[in-house]
């Protein structure tokens, strides 16, 4: 991409409705305040972190799941542990921003990202349905592409720390994502309901 992305402008939720967005994306900058999300990484950084095994490969970046973790080995559904009660508050403020009961998402993915790991190009896996995800402690670009005849169609914004986005719809189901390497350390809460 030549140009920066354009910023879209704020709806009621956040940046959705722009036509450089795919539909079914709404981005909210300032989803948390300085002091909350201070208070997320004191307890993030303390939990336990492992290594992504990916088909063989060890990716990168570290998660931690509760509620359930997908294994891409066996590509199942595991139950994992319960949803720390630290996350609790968060879980209920993403549910109110996709419309959602709290007890809907069920599934939390923490992320440890290091500086220069990337994730590649990916749809969430099809037991998922809505996404939404809370951006810690540094900004990423986040990419999203679709196949559009012979070409790809290309869309991007800068995710800032303390900022949320929903993927659904459209955006959840026929445009993949990715995100390049990170220069620094930056931690992301990604929180998923089920099919």
């Amino acid at each position: 991409m030549s140009a920066r992305p354009r910023r879209p402008q704020l709806g009621l939720f956040g940046l959705e409705g722009d036509p450089a967005l795919p539909p079914g994306l709404i981005y909210r900058p300032d989803f948390l305040s300085g002091p909350e999300e201070t208070a997320l990484l004191d307890r993030v950084r303390a939990l336990p972190f492992a290594a992504v095994d990916f088909h063989g490969y060890t990716a990168h970046r570290r998660t931690v799941s509760f509620g359930w973790e997908y294994t891409f080995a066996g590509e199942r559904l595991d139950k994992a542990g319960e949803i720390p009660e630290f996350l609790l508050p968060l879980r209920d403020r993403a549910a109110a921003f996709a419309g959602l009961a709290p007890p809907e998402l069920e599934h939390v993915l923490v992320t440890e990202y290091r500086p220069g790991t990337p994730i590649g190009w990916h749809r969430d896996k099809a037991v998922f349905g809505d996404v939404i995800g809370i951006s810690l402690l540094s900004s990423c670009t986040f990419r999203l592409r679709r196949k559009a005849g012979a070409k790809w169609q290309r869309a991007a914004f800068t995710a800032e720390p303390r900022s949320a986005y929903l993927l659904r719809g459209p955006a959840r189901t026929e445009w993949e994502h990715s995100i390049p390497a990170v220069e620094t350390l930056r931690y992301s809460i990604t929180l998923r309901s089920l099919r």
